[in-house]
């Protein structure tokens, strides 16, 4: 598996939502009001919240959204520890493809700590 260049990867990510939203201004600013109402503070913490969508990329298998939400669980808090665990948790969820998608966050994660 390739190592992990994260931060270029979210880089890239952002740039390219940028672009989209310049062609779909309306599609995009919806995206981002329902994300950032589902990642409020609320019952669940912010915190919490990045830790489910992490487990969720990792079982749907989006590589861009794991780059996405391991940094943003790193900013909300989360401890390596507890991202660890939401890992676990994928794999329980989602069998093979979530142990080699839940090796790529763990390389993500690894790329942000340095």
């Amino acid at each position: 598996m390739a190592k992990s260049n994260a931060k270029e990867e979210a880089k890239e990510l952002n740039e390219g939502m940028a672009k989209l939203a310049n062609e779909i201004p309306g599609v995009m600013k919806g995206f981002n009001e329902v994300h950032h109402a589902a990642t409020a503070d609320g019952a669940l913490s912010t915190k919490e919240k990045e830790l489910i969508a992490l487990g969720i990329a990792v079982a749907v298998r989006c590589s861009h959204c794991i780059v996405a939400h391991v940094g943003a669980a790193l900013q909300a808090g989360a401890t390596k520890e507890e991202i660890m665990e939401a890992l676990g948790v994928a794999v329980l969820m989602s069998g093979g493809p979530g142990v080699t998608y839940s090796i790529e966050a763990m390389n993500v994660l690894e790329d942000f700590m340095h």
